[in-house]
């Protein structure tokens, strides 16, 4: 089950309360997430003492981002396993969770291959559940240590496109640490630009029909001061066309073998602008968002959402986003049409970075020997 715990409001110093964490309380052990469908109003510590409780928080997007969704199943394996429950069964739940996002599945997988290996080695239950979590904890800090090194490659990759600095930068949904073990992804690219005295503007798409990004990345932009705007998604052309824009920097959820990428929706329409023009288009994920085995971009899976998300309004205090209960927007009745995701194919893409370099023009076979130097290669 989940229990909400009420922090202090929004100040203006960063968060001292991560995305994620493992916690043992006397009352026994727990994932602990920071509910983003509270943000920006409010800090609430979603604490999730079972696997069907994690599972609605991923549903309700109360954790959310690829790599974070990693971190997250693989602590949620180790939570059925350390209270006893059917690992095999939680591994399904928790997988089946959002389709998508090829990370989930890989730390459900990497936790789970981790404790039935440690029971075929001859450790009894409890053992095995120890190295679960130690599974979950080592996945953990390995995103980390990923989050800062496609900082460093990112931010080399701006400085080679776009000598001299003041770059303004757009992006779409979120991408920074409320996605990840570290600092983030696209987001964490544009913070180093800021720490360098290179940013002049972030530009930030509010990200329909959820408001991932002025609810999210404006929060994230605000606690570390930097320079931003908020505009809505449809704005984003007349920016392109007044010059507003140098780069276009993106996250993503699945990462096809041939370079197509499954970013929030709302993506590809910023390639296609990028591309017409002449703006880089960027895409900074970990090697573990690279499924290698979904061939392109057609074969990928993209997740569809409930219709109320698009036909109602619902505030983010007080439940969860999309939650039944919301301000109608359109007639009763109403059909909506809501992929939470879509496909930019490689031909759109600038570069794709990754904590193991960039891969520039983005082919499948540079994708593939990027990959090959990484330990962390996704496999389904």
């Amino acid at each position: 089950m989940a229990d909400q715990d009420a922090q202090s409001p929004v100040g203006i110093e960063p968060s001292a309360l991560p995305s994620i964490r493992w916690a043992e309380p006397p009352e026994g052990p727990a994932v602990v997430l920071l509910d983003q469908t509270r943000l920006p109003a409010e800090e609430v510590a979603l604490v999730c003492t079972d696997v069907p409780g994690l599972v609605r928080a991923i549903r309700t997007l109360a954790v959310r981002g690829a790599p974070l969704l990693g971190i997250a199943g693989a602590y949620g394996v180790a939570l059925a396993a350390v209270r006893g429950h059917d690992v095999a069964e939680a591994a399904g739940l928790l997988e089946g969770a959002r389709p998508t996002a090829v990370n989930l599945g890989y730390g459900v997988r990497r936790a789970a291959g981790a404790y039935w290996a440690a029971l075929d080695k001859g450790a009894d239950p409890r053992q095995a559940a120890a190295v679960a979590l130690a599974e979950a904890q080592a996945l953990h800090e390995e995103d980390a240590e990923a989050s800062r090194r496609m900082a460093g490659y990112g931010l080399a990759l701006l400085e080679e496109l776009l000598p001299g600095g003041g770059h303004q930068l757009l992006t779409h949904c979120n991408s920074g640490a409320l996605v990840s073990g570290g600092e983030g992804t696209a987001f964490a690219v544009a913070l180093g630009a800021h720490r360098a005295g290179q940013l002049r503007r972030l530009w930030v798409d509010e990200t329909r029909p959820l408001l991932q990004g002025a609810r999210l990345t404006a929060y994230e932009a605000a606690r570390n001061g930097m320079a931003y705007s908020l505009l809505t998604d449809n704005a984003a052309g007349s920016l392109f066309a007044a010059g507003e824009v140098d780069a276009v920097l993106i996250g993503a959820d699945r990462i096809a073998a041939d370079g197509s990428v499954a970013n929030k929706v709302g993506s590809y329409p910023l390639a296609v602008l990028a591309k017409y023009h002449h703006v880089p288009f960027i895409v900074v994920a970990p090697t573990t968002t690279v499924d290698l085995a979904t061939a392109d971009g057609a074969s990928i899976i993209v997740e569809q959402r409930p219709e109320r998300e698009v036909t109602e309004l619902t505030p983010p205090r007080g439940g969860a986003v999309g939650e039944v209960g919301g301000v109608p927007v359109a007639p009763p009745g109403t059909q909506a049409y809501n992929p939470a995701f879509d496909i930019t194919p490689p031909e759109l893409i600038t570069a794709i970075v990754t904590e193991e370099g960039a891969v520039s023009p983005v082919t499948g076979v540079g994708l593939a020997e990027l990959c090959a130097r990484s330990s962390q290669i996704t496999i389904s």
